[in-house]
């Protein structure tokens, strides 16, 4: 289907933020996607950041990276989980993104020397961009960042509310989600706040077609009536959303509430019924469990659960298809140390250690390390996870004292991590760096290719020879290293796609220690899992029955 003729729904939040519109937006469309329509969804940010590259998790939560390495909004993360679509650049982009192009071109003369404001060329900007990132698909989910009534938003409302003009209502929906908070003092639901938020929607020539309650409870009859009637919405598209126990009820709660009826009826789309056996059946592994193991996650951005979205998600997925709940234990890597790794580790049935960036922290993660590989504890360690093992291991086994990366300690005598000054990319080209370049474009970032070697755990993991595995760092194994590595017990299990970078490294004497300097929770979902996390979950739920 062609841009022409994609339905767009245009999703807006309002009253509070953190209602949960990227689920709502990667629930309706996995829905949809069961009709048969190929869906897609974009991610609309107003902060005036290029990208959330450089901006700290305690502020924006994880960065999800895309197949084409894009750095992104973690919203994007739940809309690969949730649907089969990959996303790319063009499903995120911000208002600096905006201006930056914008202003690119006024500098080229694009404008004739005209005056450049917000309205018409920002919004045209904003316009071409939603476009551009619909591409092909029949239905374009584009959720709008922040609360309606924000000043940063203004220009991406004013922009949907043109495209609504241009294109017809018969391709364009409006979804507001909002808050109907309960008051336990007066022990009554509120609809005030939601009247208000649509209010400000109209402000800016928007009315919404289909609203979400968010609520402690289901909404009553009554209720939901006296909503409509102050909105302007009808009654069977005022829907109630409580709290539900397992995010992956959503998509089975939007079609029991028949907003995909709402959604295919308003937008004249032809498909068949929803089939959501897939989701029921997760639905069922994830209420279901017959037991639990424990996973220690030793990380920097420990206090914000959102820094490690995809990952706490990947481990969930992982204990989904093994019938485990997995209780993740977050430990501050700037707290654990060789003293007390034993008391803060204790009960643990695995060990992770995520991905981070900056010195702080580190020796709590080397600590770590070292405990799960005394105590044969199945250890899993990403993108920085695989450079502590290595930097363990050539301290503690190797012998080589004061090993580190020059990330930390550029004087180090032996850098067994360091700053790779060229590597080539999935297409074949030579890409460059140094330490004075750009934080942001000077990653290894995107989907690249690793061989895995024969007779690794990794290659029995996968079942295949040659994966395909995102990633997001700019430091590197030293290969300078690898002779008294690998003599020593740990193996190199996978390199990259020119077999000059390590991907992959493995302890022979372990029973299940793997680091990987990709980030496998990118391309984990609640339907199949994920290879490295499947079988990390399944050596946790040995370790706990043989330890018993």
């Amino acid at each position: 289907m062609g841009k022409n003729q994609t339905r767009f729904i245009f999703v807006t939040g309002g009253v509070v933020s953190s209602l949960g519109k990227g689920i709502a937006s990667a629930s309706l469309g996995a829905v949809l996607e069961s009709r048969g329509l190929l869906v897609t969804i974009l991610k609309l940010d107003p902060y005036i950041n290029l990208d959330p590259g450089t901006m700290s998790p305690f502020q924006h939560g994880e960065v999800f990276v895309t197949e084409d390495g894009s750095e992104t909004d973690l919203d994007l993360g739940h809309y690969e989980r949730f649907l089969k679509t990959k996303m790319t650049k063009d499903n995120n982009f911000t208002t600096g993104q905006v201006y930056e192009q914008v202003l690119k071109k006024e500098r080229k003369g694009d404008y004739l020397g005209g005056t450049v404001q917000v309205i018409p060329h920002i919004t045209d900007e904003i316009k071409n961009k939603i476009l551009k990132g619909a591409g092909n698909s029949e239905v374009a989910i584009v959720e709008i960042g922040g609360t309606v009534g924000d000043i940063e938003s203004q220009p991406f409302l004013e922009a949907i509310r043109q495209m609504k003009l241009e294109l017809g209502s018969n391709q364009t929906l409006f979804l507001h989600l909002t808050l109907v908070p309960f008051l336990k003092s007066a022990g009554e639901t509120k609809t005030k706040p939601t009247q208000r938020s649509v209010k400000e929607m109209l402000s800016h020539g928007l009315q919404p077609d289909i609203l979400i309650c968010r609520s402690d409870g289901v909404l009553a009859e009554e209720e939901r009536r006296k909503i409509a009637l102050f909105t302007n919405v009808q009654e069977s598209s005022v829907i109630s959303m409580p709290d539900v126990d397992s995010i992956y009820k959503i998509p089975v709660e939007l079609n029991n509430q028949k907003v995909d009826e709402i959604v295919v009826n308003k937008l004249n789309l032809k498909c068949h019924k929803a089939s959501l056996a897939d989701w029921k059946r997760v639905i069922n592994e994830d209420l279901n469990p017959k037991d639990s193991v424990t996973v220690s996650m030793v990380g920097k951005y420990t206090e914000l659960a959102d820094a490690y979205k995809s990952l706490n998600e990947a481990l969930r997925h992982g204990g989904l298809k093994n019938n485990l709940k997995i209780d993740i234990r977050y430990v501050d890597s700037e707290i654990i140390n060789t003293r007390n790794a034993k008391s803060l580790l204790k009960g643990s049935h695995a060990v992770l250690v995520p991905g981070g960036f900056g010195e702080r922290g580190i020796e709590g993660m080397i600590a770590a390390v070292k405990f799960a590989r005394v105590n044969k504890i199945p250890y899993l360690g990403i993108c920085l996870g695989l450079q502590i093992a290595v930097i363990e291991h050539a301290r503690n086994v190797v012998g080589l004292k004061g090993a580190n990366s020059t990330e930390f300690d550029k004087e180090t005598k032996h850098p067994v991590i360091g700053l790779i000054s060229e590597w080539m990319d999935s297409e074949g080209i030579i890409e460059k760096r140094d330490e004075n370049s750009d934080l942001g474009g000077t990653m290894r970032l995107g989907a690249q290719e690793c061989l895995l070697d024969k007779g690794s755990l990794s290659r029995s993991l996968y079942k295949k020879a040659k994966i395909l595995e995102r990633h997001r760092h700019r430091y590197e194994v030293n290969n300078n290293y690898l002779d008294v590595l690998t003599s020593s017990g740990m193996k190199v299990a996978g390199k990259s796609k020119d077999k000059t970078l390590v991907e992959v490294v493995e302890l022979n004497k372990h029973p299940w220690f793997v680091g990987c300097q990709f980030h496998p929770e990118f391309t984990s979902n609640p339907r199949e899992g994920h290879p490295l996390f499947l079988g990390f979950i399944r050596a946790a739920k040995k370790y706990k029955r043989l330890n018993k």
